[in-house]
C-alpha cells in the first residue's frame, strides 16, 4: 500500500526522514518551551538579527572586493 505523504513531509525523500525532522523539531520546541531563562523582546532580537547581518554582508562584500 503506498501512503501519501503531507505537503511537509513532501520536501524529504523518504517518511523515515520526515518522521526524523518532525521528532527532532518536537525536541526542539519542547527546549524552547522548558527553557525558565527570560525572553528576549522581539525589537531587541531583531535588532542583533540586523546586527548579524549586516556583519556577514559586510564580510562578504570585503571578500568580493580582493
Amino acid at each position: 500500500m503506498v501512503m501519501k505523504l503531507s505537503s511537509r513531509a513532501c520536501a524529504f525523500d523518504t517518511r523515515e526522514q520526515a518522521e526524523s525532522y518532525d521528532h527532532w523539531f518536537t525536541e526542539k520546541v519542547q527546549e524552547a518551551l522548558n527553557d525558565a531563562r527570560p525572553g528576549i523582546p522581539h525589537e531587541e532580537a531583531m535588532a542583533k538579527l540586523e546586527a548579524m547581518l549586516k556583519e556577514k554582508r559586510q564580510l562578504r562584500e570585503a571578500e568580493l572586493r580582493k
